[in-house]
């Protein structure tokens, strides 16, 4: 009787097997297209080779689009596309290029369609004109008209674009950084550093202001425990407002300048 049960166990668990591979499909030179109510077209996804199991389908160089107001295109070497919500999780080599040439890169992101927003916990690298970002974990648009660098974020920021990445600010911030390429404003949150040449800035948050023609940088709005170091000079306010165009810096809010007389002579204190 032990050994009937035995045989009636395993030829059930063939059956289960049998069937569940059945339901597995294995495709190369896959392409799936998804359309709008009105029957345009709003996305694709095509992948080298296809496996699919239920709604599930795992690929492998991913190649999406994205259609509306402005293209997208992703790309991973690896994915899994859930079929009912056109939702993706995606692996390895993760790059979004829009249409207007601003790039997102990383090793690991979901594509949530139905929130229109991808995201990752992984390094990500954000590039726009004259704009480089790194951070940890991104939640960004997939058009990457806005995004958000969540933690440990590091920009480079070009001051002319006669000459990309010679005159450069570096600005380091706890985050999150908040991008904006519809106001053309990036603003820093927490511990923000931002350093050029022998000038030095330090503030609680950072509002930098592009102009749309050019997108250079137009201002530079700092909030909250401003000080700026340059050389032996330090001033200090509660906030501080740079315009590009004027070559010209505000302080307000008891602000407070230390000079360095001469060579090691003390500091001198003005202000209130």
């Amino acid at each position: 009787m032990r050994f009937l049960g035995f045989l009636i166990g395993f030829f059930c668990m063939f059956v289960f097997l049998a069937r569940a591979e059945e339901q597995r499909q294995n495709f190369e030179g896959f392409t799936l297209d998804g359309y709008t109510q009105n029957g345009e077209k709003s996305w694709d996804v095509k992948g080298d080779t296809a496996e699919i199991m239920g709604n599930n389908i795992s690929l492998t160089n991913v190649d999406a689009n994205s259609y509306g107001k402005e293209q997208v295109n992703l790309k991973a070497q690896s994915g899994t596309l859930d079929n009912s919500s056109g939702s993706m999780h995606l692996e390895k080599d993760v790059v979004i290029t829009t249409q207007t040439g601003s790039q997102l890169k990383t090793d690991e992101l979901n594509w949530q369609r139905e929130k229109d927003l991808v995201t990752t916990d992984k390094k990500v690298t954000l590039t726009r004109e004259q704009l480089i970002a790194n951070a940890l974990g991104a939640i960004a648009h997939p058009n990457l008209q806005t995004a958000q660098m969540n933690e440990d974020v590091t920009v480079k920021v070009d001051t002319d674009p006669k000459t990309p990445g010679v005159q450069q600010v570096t600005i380091t911030c706890d985050g999150p950084l908040e991008v904006d390429q519809v106001k053309q404003v990036a603003v820093f949150n927490n511990n923000v550093l931002a350093i050029q040449d022998d000038r030095e800035l330090r503030a609680d948050r950072l509002e930098m202001h592009f102009d749309s023609a050019t997108s250079q940088i137009k201002e530079m709005v700092c909030i909250g425990n401003v000080s700026v170091k340059q050389g032996g000079n330090i001033t200090y306010s509660e906030r501080a407002v740079y315009r590009a165009g004027e070559q010209r810096m505000t302080l307000s809010g008891k602000p407070k300048l230390i000079l360095q007389i001469q060579g090691d002579q003390p500091f001198a204190p003005l202000g209130n």
